[in-house]
């Protein structure tokens, strides 16, 4: 039973309502307070000598030093590690988009046998564990030449399609066919219709589920430490668990260099975060 009710244009919640809002509000308000700590205090600690560190672990460095930063561009291969995330995430993001954007307009678009079996295949990926799969992974990849090599790794994340193939079949569904109708009347064939109306309609969700895979690709761990064994093509992931293992050596070093990891994130977030936002508001009420 619904105890809140219209008032003046605005909700009004019953007291239940207010209360687990008002619970979940704090829980939350919490989370960001624990999180901003934890940066700000990564970041300060990123700027102190190895000294202030240990006597002055949270607090304003005694003196800013750069030799941190330094240290980790420039004597451990970094930039090469860089790189090889770089890659990855913009390689992967970009197959696994796609590839899901199509296989979900083909099933949200036509009909054909085994449509729901195959949704719900979609269905079982996003709910078996990854670490399933890391042992047939490894044996394919060895057979067939690609692992311990970029190229492998990418295609691994391009395969990953299970979540964005459900969110862009929902979508998919939404859309009128009136927009393909017309387009073939003018001799459109299916691709063409596919890239040049459907996926500039797609903006929002595809700016969305971008930004969330790119996210999940470049902080991924867990793969890369398996599939991934040779220091040419070693993560930044990896590369700060290598420093983390020996934090008391390199315990500012190791602040230098998850900073460094979170900047590309950072910056992806302020360029695109609005634009998702409007996107999507803007397209959440169909006409």
């Amino acid at each position: 039973m619904n105890n809140n009710r219209q008032e003046d244009g605005r909700a009004v919640y019953s007291v239940r309502a207010r209360i687990v809002r008002g619970l979940l509000s704090a829980i939350l308000i919490l989370y960001t307070c624990i999180t901003i700590f934890v940066i700000i205090t990564t970041l300060l600690d990123s700027f102190k000598g190895k000294g202030d560190l240990i006597s002055n672990f949270i607090g304003l460095p005694k003196e800013f030093v750069l030799d941190n930063y330094r240290n980790v561009i420039m004597n451990d291969n970094f930039l090469l590690f860089f790189r090889n995330s770089f890659i990855l995430t913009f390689c992967g993001t970009i197959g696994c988009i796609f590839l899901s954007a199509m296989a979900a307009y083909g099933i949200a678009r036509y009909e054909f046998r085994g449509k729901n079996l195959l949704t719900s295949y979609f269905l079982i990926g996003m709910m078996v564990p990854i670490q399933v799969s890391v042992l047939p992974l490894f044996l394919i990849l060895r057979r067939i030449g690609l692992l311990n090599r970029l190229g492998g790794m990418i295609l691994v994340y391009i395969s990953g399609i299970s979540m964005s193939c459900l969110v862009f079949q929902k979508f998919f569904s939404t859309l009128p066919k009136s927009l393909e109708e017309s387009a073939r009347m003018d001799g459109c064939h299916d691709m063409r219709i596919f890239v040049q109306i459907i996926l500039p309609i797609s903006k929002p969700v595809l700016f969305t589920m971008a930004l969330i895979t790119a996210v999940q690709q470049w902080n991924d761990f867990y793969m890369p430490m398996v599939l991934l064994g040779s220091k040419n093509v070693t993560t930044l992931t990896l590369a700060i668990y290598r420093y983390l293992g020996q934090f008391v050596r390199y315990m500012g070093q190791s602040m230098a260099a998850v900073i460094i990891t979170l900047i590309p994130i950072i910056i992806i977030y302020f360029l695109f975060s609005s634009q998702i936002v409007e996107g999507l508001t803007g397209g959440a009420v169909k006409e």
